[in-house]
């Protein structure tokens, strides 16, 4: 079997995975479970690919995935999650030939024991200005 099916149906699986691989894109850093972030990570590492190739191909092919979602930026301007994978994350991964994302476990989730984890960027959230002081 090729991928997980989340016991979900492929329709409300397809929604999941886009909600979470938009979310993922607007804040570079989400927690979720194990078997969610695996799954996540796939189809992040080909939503890059696209952005690193940049055509208008890539981007019509991307903007099936990523959903339509407005971010305020420090200055006040606005952009959506697709400008933010194209000009802020795809040009971070250049010289990178894969495996921009990482995965950190948190431990189990109290309610039901399910592993939790911290899926990011490699490069993106951890070099952050913020962080360091």
């Amino acid at each position: 079997m090729g991928y997980r099916k989340l016991g979900r149906t492929s329709s409300q699986r397809k929604a999941m995975l886009r909600d979470l691989a938009t979310s993922l894109i607007v804040s570079e850093r989400i927690t979720t479970t194990e078997a969610r972030a695996k799954e996540l990570r796939s189809i992040v590492d080909k939503l890059v690919t696209l952005g690193k190739r940049g055509d208008v191909a890539a981007r019509r092919r991307a903007g099936r995935t990523v959903r339509n979602v407005e971010i305020l930026n420090e200055d006040g301007t606005t952009q959506d999650a697709l400008q933010k994978l194209f000009g802020d994350i795809a040009p971070r991964f250049e010289d990178r030939q894969g495996g921009y994302t990482s995965i950190k476990k948190l431990g189990e989730r109290r309610g039901d024991g399910a592993e939790l984890v911290i899926i990011e960027f490699v490069e993106g959230a951890v070099a952050t200005t913020e962080d360091a002081e």
